[in-house]
């Protein structure tokens, strides 16, 4: 038993007592190792007996004391402590992880080769331990030394403060501040510490304290008043300008008020209206001033002085006749009345339009209130009712002149809202063939420069270039091949460029085709240009390569069919064919341009000519039945046949297939429309009964109003009025005549 209890007392059992194990609980201490751990390398536990049980026990099974447990000694070298919480706290309120848990982490990391970086809280105790060592910080006891006074004399401070006169009683006072009382002056130093104390304060040291205070304040007392006279100097220097500044507005005032008394005084003189304007103009400059500095509203006393003589010149003027008008007075007060030269090109002023379109709360100024209510009301009748829109120079000629002096939003609003409506209107009722007021190349080429993106812009699907597009297509589907080319064509190729040479391709190349298929025949006793001189009016707007493969679909073809009745008929005279082929091959490059014959495409062809001649040669030489060696061509005019002489052989391509592409109703309705002024729109909508495509015929180039359409067959079928307020669904069949003409016309 007492073995026992020594053994329990080597454990560290001390005592059971639950109190005090409640009492260490609360303390929230780290419960020590006992003292039976095994080891002592850990510096947060207790060294072990090295005769108790434990030890014992532990040295039987192979442990060295200093290393860890397990065979190679990287174990744990300590117990693992525990780190009590206070009663009730939850986790997170005490750090959980003991100081021998971290230093076991560490120890496991070097076995390991890695580091274990320390917290923010232990690298804050590193740097705090570090600098207590090195002496950078002084502890809560030392001292703090006080900043050491300094003392200036009377004549020190004289001379840092400019101006200021020390007073005599102030320069040479007693100083008890030593050992011994002496009598100083400024030269001696005033108020000089010394490293004796004085054991008692006399009178004469209270007399040199004041002293020196007095001085001080009298000292700072000084630098204020220096600094508030520069302040009020600076005051005095800014005042001054400024009443300098009204004296001059004054002066201003006063001059603005003499002229406008002499302004009011001029209408009541009976002068010549011209004479009027330029005393106006004249005076009125005499107050220009910059047009952001406007402080007695000049701007409106201009616009009021000559609103009279303005609204007097609008009344009877002719703007086509006289575009000039007042423009030069106007220009004289162009900065007066805050007009920028600069915004008054059509460009910047479409812009503004444009912004000005917007919803804003900018409201306009007296000047554009004025050029709004006089100058654009007699514009606007002038351009609706008097201007011919196929003469653009007088037009021109007014906004050229009055652009200068026009608000950006008023001239963007006549070019916008009236010009372009008149010409979109001229362009819708163009009639290719029978206009008498010439091409629209004529009277729309001027107005590009003032027209925006819009209708100037050959890719959009809107604007007078669309509508121009479209007029262009319908005239090329319907023009008459024998007139020749449409007038103008070649005026717009710089315009639309690669477009035109769509539409030609797509619209009169097939047209062409079938002009050279339907009237041209062959007939060498006498043969008949006519056709042919037709469709070579136009080889000037294709590619040669287009005309090249015009030739081979609808020329040769019938040549070669002629060629093959010539030979398979009875006795043929092969002179006459080899003239006429050589006719054929002249006439060709007389008539087209240089290297026409030398193309591949034609080239191939002559030589399957060449080659049929020679087939039949040989057999007549053979004497052999021509028409059994010839292959028969295609379908060909029955000419009579006339004789040949031999040619040289080559191959035979074989020929090409036909431009004509097969015509629909709707290509039909097309071209009436476009032959009568109008246009046919796909609503992209269908029939609700018949699920056939409806259209709109209308006669506007907005689209809107006319009537709506279906083709069914070869029908067109219009939709009934309106009943009582909803669409009607009635359609009812209609001709391609002039009632249909009348109800499409109707807005």
């Amino acid at each position: 038993m007492p073995h026992f209890k020594m053994a329990a007392a080597e454990d560290g059992d001390d005592s059971s007592d639950s109190d005090h194990r409640h009492k260490r609980r609360k303390t929230n201490m780290v419960r020590p190792a006992a003292p039976n751990s095994i080891g002592n390398g850990n510096p947060g536990a207790s060294p072990a007996a090295p005769n108790s049980f434990a030890a014992r026990m532990m040295a039987k099974m192979g442990h060295v004391e200093g290393q860890g447990l397990g065979a190679t000694g990287r174990g744990r070298l300590a117990p693992i402590e525990t780190q009590l919480r206070p009663q009730g706290a939850g986790l997170g309120t005490v750090k959980e992880k003991t100081k021998q848990a971290k230093e076991e982490e560490k120890r496991e990391a070097a076995f390991r080769g890695e580091t274990v970086e320390d917290s923010e809280e232990e690298r804050k105790r590193k740097r705090l331990k570090e600098k207590r060592k090195s002496g950078a910080t002084s502890g809560a006891s030392t001292p703090v030394a006080r900043p050491k006074q300094k003392y200036r004399t009377a004549a020190e401070m004289e001379a840092a403060a400019d101006g200021l006169e020390v007073p005599n009683v102030l320069k040479s006072i007693i100083d008890a501040t030593g050992q011994e009382t002496r009598f100083l002056t400024s030269t001696a130093g005033l108020m000089n510490t010394q490293n004796a104390m004085v054991p008692a304060e006399t009178e004469s040291t209270k007399i040199a304290r004041r002293a020196r205070r007095d001085l001080e304040e009298f000292t700072n007392e000084w630098n204020n008043l220096k600094e508030r006279k520069i302040y009020f100097e600076d005051e005095e220097t800014q005042l001054t300008l400024e009443i300098s500044k009204e004296d001059e507005e004054t002066c201003a005032m006063a001059e603005a008020i003499v002229v406008v008394e002499e302004l009011q005084n001029m209408y009541l003189a009976d002068l010549d209206e011209e004479i009027t304007w330029n005393i106006i103009v004249e005076k009125l400059e005499l107050l220009e001033r910059p047009a952001q500095v406007d402080p007695f509203g000049l701007r409106e006393i201009a616009v009021a002085a000559i609103h009279p003589l303005f609204k007097s010149a609008m009344q009877d003027w002719k703007p086509l006749q006289q575009p000039i008008s007042v423009v030069p007075h106007l220009e004289r007060l162009q900065h007066m009345i805050c007009i920028d030269p600069e915004s008054t090109s059509t460009e910047l002023a479409l812009q503004n339009w444009v912004s000005y379109a917007k919803p804003q709360s900018k409201s306009t100024t007296h000047y554009e209130t004025m050029i709004y209510t006089l100058w654009l009301p007699p514009v606007r009748s002038a351009i609706t009712n008097d201007w011919d829109v196929h003469d653009s120079r007088p037009l021109t000629n007014l906004i050229d002149i009055w652009k200068r002096v026009l608000p950006p939003f008023i001239l963007a609003n006549v070019i916008d809202q009236l010009v372009v409506r008149r010409l979109s209107d001229a362009v819708a009722s163009w009639r290719p063939r029978r206009s008498r007021h010439g091409q629209p190349h004529e009277w729309i080429f001027p107005w590009l420069p003032y027209l925006d993106e819009q209708h100037t812009d050959p890719r959009s699907s809107i604007g007078l270039l669309s509508d121009v597009k479209r007029k262009l297509k319908a005239a090329l589907s319907t023009w008459d091949l024998i007139t020749g080319v449409l007038p103008g064509l070649d005026r717009w190729r710089s315009m639309f460029k690669s477009e035109l040479s769509s539409m030609l391709v797509r619209h009169l190349l097939p047209r062409l085709a079938l002009h050279l298929s339907e009237n041209f025949e062959f007939n060498p006793p006498d043969q008949d240009l006519t056709p042919l001189e037709d469709v070579l009016k136009w080889q000037s707007q294709f590619p040669l390569t287009a005309i090249a493969h015009l030739f081979v679909a609808e020329f040769f073809p019938k040549w070669h069919q002629t060629l093959y009745l010539w030979l398979t008929s009875e006795a043929p005279n092969y002179g006459e064919v080899n003239q006429w082929y050589q006719w054929w091959k002249q006439e060709l490059n007389d008539r087209l341009p240089p290297g026409f014959n030398e193309l591949p495409i034609i080239d191939a062809e002559w030589q399957k000519g060449v080659a049929t001649l020679n087939i039949a040669l040989d057999a007549l030489e053979d004497g052999v039945d021509v028409a059994t060696q010839l292959e028969t061509p295609s379908a060909g005019p029955a000419l009579p046949p006339a004789p040949s002489t031999p040619l040289h052989t080559t191959s035979v391509p074989k020929p090409a297939q036909s431009l004509e592409t097969p015509t629909t109703f709707k290509d039909v309705v097309d071209d009436w429309c476009a032959e009568n002024g109008l246009f046919m729109v796909p609503l992209r909508e269908a029939d609700l009964q018949t699920g056939l495509p409806l259209f709109r015929i209308t006669a506007s180039a907005s689209g809107k109003g006319g009537i709506v359409v279906y083709l069914k067959g070869d029908v067109v079928w219009v939709r009934g009025a309106a009943r009582e307020g909803t669409e009607s669904r009635t359609f009812m069949p209609m001709g391609l005549d002039e009632g249909l003409v009348a109800k499409a016309e109707k807005r």
